[in-house]
């Protein structure tokens, strides 16, 4: 697998996943309606697992144009391989979009409420202040990047007459990255849904547009710059610390 279908395939299932609780949570007649904050943040978790366990021994799995940007700027990542990055996850997230709408039409259709509708694709504030809506996005974001400079793959050795196996816990890598977004989700996710991930909101925000969801309303665009520059600026911020601090 590429690094560039990696992404795409990763972004696509972690927004699948996360879309998809948002949607069993909040739309009506689901299964998981009314299941709550403590739900929707559990799954997000895992759902950044899925998407981190599937890329990452190809891409990264960045599945977060913050990511790349904040890796690039942190020496860890090429600056030419970011744009392409950002298009697989860009494509990805609204691949994984679609997919929960097609899912879950039935309740779109069964569902008044235009902005539970709507946060099932995208993010927003219920209180709108846009300097502190922008400065938790990228509260949120730093700490996410900050530690993702620090994570590390997990890895086991079994020694045996001076040979030396490796254990197959790869994956193991991909579970602080899960327990670090679910930690800022719990904490830091009331104000603003907590996108600290451009394409987890502008691309889906574009498939809500775009789709024929009966009864959407409103997209809110003129939102969309708090999730989309937000976290790049948290992501910046913490590339500049770890730099101070190596």
């Amino acid at each position: 697998m590429s690094p560039f279908i990696a992404e795409l395939i990763g972004t696509m299932l972690l927004i699948l996943m996360g879309g998809g609780v948002v949607a069993n949570v909040v739309l009506t007649k689901t299964k998981g309606h009314g299941a709550g904050w403590l739900a929707i943040c559990t799954a997000w978790a895992l759902a950044v697992f899925i998407g981190v366990v599937v890329a990452g021994p190809y891409s990264g799995a960045h599945l977060n144009p913050a990511i790349s940007v904040g890796l690039a700027l942190g020496g860890l990542f090429p600056w030419g391989d970011v744009l392409p990055y950002i298009v697989a996850q860009m494509i990805g997230a609204a691949a994984g979009a679609t997919l929960v709408w097609l899912v879950y039409k039935d309740h779109f259709d069964a569902t008044e409420d235009e902005g539970a509708k709507l946060g099932v694709f995208s993010t927003n504030a219920e209180i709108r202040h846009p300097v502190i809506n922008f400065l938790t996005e990228a509260v949120g974001t730093f700490a996410l990047m900050f530690a993702v400079f620090y994570i590390t793959d997990g890895e086991v050795s079994w020694k045996e007459h001076h040979i030396v196996l490796p254990v197959g816990l790869g994956s193991v890598g991909a579970i602080p990255v899960a327990f670090t977004v679910w930690v800022i989700g719990l904490s830091l996710g009331g104000p603003t849904e907590y996108a600290i991930n451009p394409a987890r909101d502008i691309a889906p925000r574009i498939m809500h547009t775009i789709l024929p969801i009966k009864g959407k309303g409103s997209s809110h665009w003129e939102y969309a710059w708090i999730p989309a520059f937000g976290p790049i600026a948290g992501a910046m911020m913490a590339a500049f610390v770890y730099l101070l601090l190596s």
